[in-house]
């Protein structure tokens, strides 16, 4: 896809986000609306997938994991504009019976969702468990997660981390959202992280680092890392973003980690952001 397409998905994408949240008070905005960028990238660019046939066994396809499945918000979204489900689901999000609860799960068959998330640390596990599957059915899709920074702080992350490399798991593209923001504060002052992409490589893996809403960046960063697949080593990318992307008075803060905006702001944030695809 052109830069521009992919632009005005991902504005569509921050206009579903905020609309879904405010409408039953409830949700995570500020992480979804940093990530609208890499998943509209992901989804309608570089992972080889299809919506319109979707499988819990994924052959032959990629596979891709929300560890910190509090942002469900911009997967639905994402899930939703590329074809997994209607569009017009997206207005039952949080509501009782929904498919769409607020942190993704399997019980109701939503299509695009191969495991329940939003207890956070479990993702890498999970999406090495699947990648290893691949291996033994000589199958050479990729395995694509994404985690929280703050999520970083529970430990079965490094662990995961060290088993795959351990075992030359090099069919996996992690992705870290670092916008040094968790619901209780900056990380640096909840616990600090430190420097991650030292981190990462004493633990065995490749290491890039992108700017998380540079749409040509993020592809090319892509690109690079699906190049770097095969070579005995897995894969993390370093994404920085700003949580409440799009939003000014959503950005610089961590108080939209996990707060709706109401019927005002919600006027406000809508103003901000272009209506491309049509609202559902």
């Amino acid at each position: 896809m052109e830069t521009q397409e992919l632009k005005n998905i991902a504005s569509q994408v921050r206009r579903d986000i905020v609309r879904m949240v405010s409408a039953v008070s409830s949700g995570h905005p500020g992480g979804s609306l940093g990530c609208a960028d890499f998943l509209t990238v992901l989804y309608f660019d570089k992972m080889k997938h299809d919506p319109s046939n979707f499988t819990m066994d994924a052959k032959n396809e990629d596979v891709f994991y929300l560890s910190n499945g509090h942002i469900s918000p911009v997967w639905y979204s994402v899930l939703a504009r590329s074809g997994y489900f209607p569009v017009p689901e997206l207005s039952g999000f949080r509501i009782m019976s929904s498919r769409l609860q607020g942190h993704p799960s399997t019980d109701k068959g939503l299509p695009g969702i191969r495991m329940a998330s939003g207890s956070l640390g479990q993702g890498l596990s999970c999406a090495l468990g699947t990648a290893e599957t691949k291996k033994l059915n000589g199958d050479d899709s990729i395995i694509y997660t994404l985690h929280g920074d703050g999520e970083l702080q529970e430990g079965q992350v490094w662990e995961a981390a060290m088993y795959a490399a351990g075992n030359n798991i090099d069919n996996v593209i992690a992705t870290i959202d670092y916008n040094g923001r968790q619901i209780d504060g900056d990380c640096d002052d909840v616990l600090s992280l430190g420097n991650l992409s030292q981190k990462w490589q004493a633990f065995g893996w490749e290491v890039l680092e992108m700017d998380g809403h540079n749409i040509d960046e993020i592809k090319s960063t892509l690109d690079k890392a699906k190049s770097m697949t095969g070579n005995g080593k897995p894969i993390v990318i370093i994404m920085k973003t700003e949580m409440g992307q799009g939003v000014d008075y959503m950005m610089g803060t961590h108080k939209w980690h996990g707060s709706a905006p109401n019927p005002e702001q919600l006027v406000s944030a809508l103003y901000q952001l272009e209506e491309t695809l049509g609202d559902y």
